[in-house]
């Protein structure tokens, strides 16, 4: 055989094996089963047509971010991502509300909310949509005090359909639910379970009944919710879920949709997520910085006594990872009672923790976000004109912060509580506006021309501090200029911690080392009072978070894994 022969019946081989090679990874590609993505466009039309044109399926219309929820195969991904109109394509993730089981407390007094009840504050007048597992239509949550039919509508998520009528098989969302609003009254008879017990319902259903939802479900259910805000006049929308963060948070569709629907007028409280106690554990959309983000504090089993509350284990801490302060308040989240009916898939699964016809002891930051979009529901229902800015603004302003009169500094780090324990009574009466989100725009951060980082820095010693402010060697807190806070809400005053400065050339990442900056600390110890991540820690003597409590001057003010109860 000649040599040149040779050569071609060695490249004709190689070519029938690589011929072999590829329809195999072509057949492979053919079998392989298809799976969820969210795609977007210019425009969610633009996105749908794209993928059509590839043979993919379109499963959601996701407007509100320009996108389509989508079931594709590996070689139609792939030829999405060729396209130039396509911008993003996003793998679907597991999405859980969070809340789990525990014991006794009486939120609506802790928080001074009962103060504002017998001034006949209720809520009434406000729309509170709680996008969840759905609801058990119990006459405490489907009716109000006066006993009037208050379920405006339910949207199924899941399905795209809406109307009267839905199911919980979880409880989760009817417990939520319950301690947002329930009218039920305690053995007191004006006390009330819930926090703003007179407000309306939108139910969305965007989780199974065992507590996991996609990506696309909890979009859609979002952008119904601002679709439709005019014709139920949803005011305050309640996300007692987390997922883990997988991108920057304006990079994240879920908290597109938040943003989106924060820049509509609609208040968005959702919750830090059940992941801590360690740092940089704020799930999604709590990393959004726009919205209030929810911690959770607990008791020891006694209710009435404030002087042994403390700041949850399970609680999510910040700073997220653009540097911002997370969460901005806690509430109560441990020893929480809410309805759920005996035969939802939790109440069966921890039996021990019913407590009554109907009732049930939960513990989470679900339920801590619940306590605050109640609160925001009375503060709507006195002044309506309040911008989603100003209410958090009022809230952050008329917190209560935990503080430790040993150290005469605050007990845990403002990365831990933010502004403190929520106060409804407080919230309510104060009057301060425009306090917080300073330098930061929503519709630029939307429309991708600009993205914001916060003022939190690690040390060199791994320590997160605040870069505008710092503690001087005497444990006061002071700022830039060296002229220490007063008016017991510094940072409300300076509204440092709760703004935000352009991402530019990569901040706030110095040298590929994350947080790294200026150390401002005496010593090199960012947390001169002690370590801020102290678990179990009573708050201080004196009910600090109750009874309109003010620090001195000198101080600075997705159902998750199963969370053990705390004492």
């Amino acid at each position: 055989m000649s040599h040149a022969k040779h050569e071609w019946l060695l490249g004709a081989a190689i070519l029938a094996s690589l011929g072999g090679l590829l329809a195999v990874e072509s057949a492979r590609q053919r079998s392989e089963p298809p799976s969820g993505y969210i795609v977007q466009a210019a425009d969610w039309e633009l996105a749908a047509a794209a993928v059509r044109e590839v043979g993919g399926e379109v499963t959601h219309e996701l407007g509100i971010i320009d996108a389509v929820g989508t079931r594709l195969t590996p070689r139609q991904v792939d030829g999405l991502a060729a396209r130039r109109e396509v911008r993003g394509i996003h793998p679907e993730g597991p999405v859980r509300v969070a809340g789990t089981p525990q014991p006794d407390t009486f939120y609506p007094s802790v928080i001074g909310a009962d103060l504002l009840h017998d001034e006949g504050t209720l809520g009434s007048g406000v729309t509170v949509a709680v996008l969840d597992t759905g609801t058990w239509e119990g006459f405490q949550i489907s009716k109000n005090t006066s006993n009037q039919f208050r379920i405006l509508t339910h949207y199924d998520a899941i399905n795209d359909t809406s109307g009267l009528g839905s199911d919980d098989g979880s409880g989760h969302g009817t417990h939520v639910t319950s301690v947002a609003i329930s009218s039920g009254r305690t053995k007191h008879p004006k006390k009330y379970n819930g926090v703003a017990p007179d407000a309306d319902l939108v139910v969305i259903k965007a989780f199974a009944d065992d507590g996991q939802g996609t990506y696309a479900d909890v979009v859609r259910g979002i952008d119904w919710v601002v679709a439709n805000k005019d014709s139920y006049g949803i005011r305050v929308l309640n996300l007692s879920f987390s997922a883990p963060p997988r991108s920057y948070y304006w990079d994240d569709p879920i908290n597109q949709a938040v943003m989106a629907a924060w820049q509509a007028g609609i208040v968005v409280v959702v919750s830090a997520g059940n992941t801590g106690p360690d740092p940089m554990t704020v799930g999604v959309p709590g990393n959004v910085p726009y919205v209030i983000t929810v911690g959770a504090m607990s008791d020891a089993d006694t209710p009435g006594d404030g002087a042994d509350d403390f700041l949850a284990q399970f609680s999510a801490t910040g700073p997220t990872i653009e540097g911002f302060v997370k969460p901005e308040i806690v509430a109560p989240g441990g020893h929480v009672r809410g309805i759920m009916k005996d035969d939802q898939i939790i109440a069966v699964d921890h039996p021990e923790f019913l407590v009554g016809n109907n009732t049930f002891q939960m513990n989470g930051t679900s339920q801590a976000t619940a306590v605050v979009t109640g609160v925001v529901a009375l503060m709507l229902q006195e002044d309506p004109w309040l911008t989603p800015r100003d209410v958090k603004c009022r809230l952050l302003a008329s917190a209560d912060p935990a503080t430790d009169p040993a150290t005469n500094g605050l007990a845990y780090a403002v990365f831990q509580q933010g502004a403190g324990m929520v106060h409804a009574h407080d919230a309510v009466y104060e009057t301060r506006t425009g306090c917080v989100n300073g330098g930061l725009d929503v519709a630029k951060d939307l429309d991708g021309s600009e993205h914001y980082a916060g003022p939190a820095r690690m040390d060199a010693a791994g320590g997160f501090y605040l870069k505008e402010v710092g503690y001087g060697w005497d444990g006061t807190y002071y700022d830039t200029s060296g002229v220490p806070w007063i008016d017991g809400v510094p940072w409300i005053d300076a509204s440092s911690w709760t703004s935000g400065v352009p991402w530019i050339d990569g901040v706030p990442w110095i040298d590929g080392v994350p947080w790294i900056d200026t150390i401002d600390w005496v010593d090199g110890d960012p947390y001169p009072n002690g370590s801020p991540w102290t678990n179990g820690v009573p708050w201080i003597d004196g009910v600090p978070w109750i009874d309109g409590y003010t620090p001195p001057l000198a101080e600075t003010s997705a159902i998750n894994a199963w969370v053990e109860q705390e004492k």
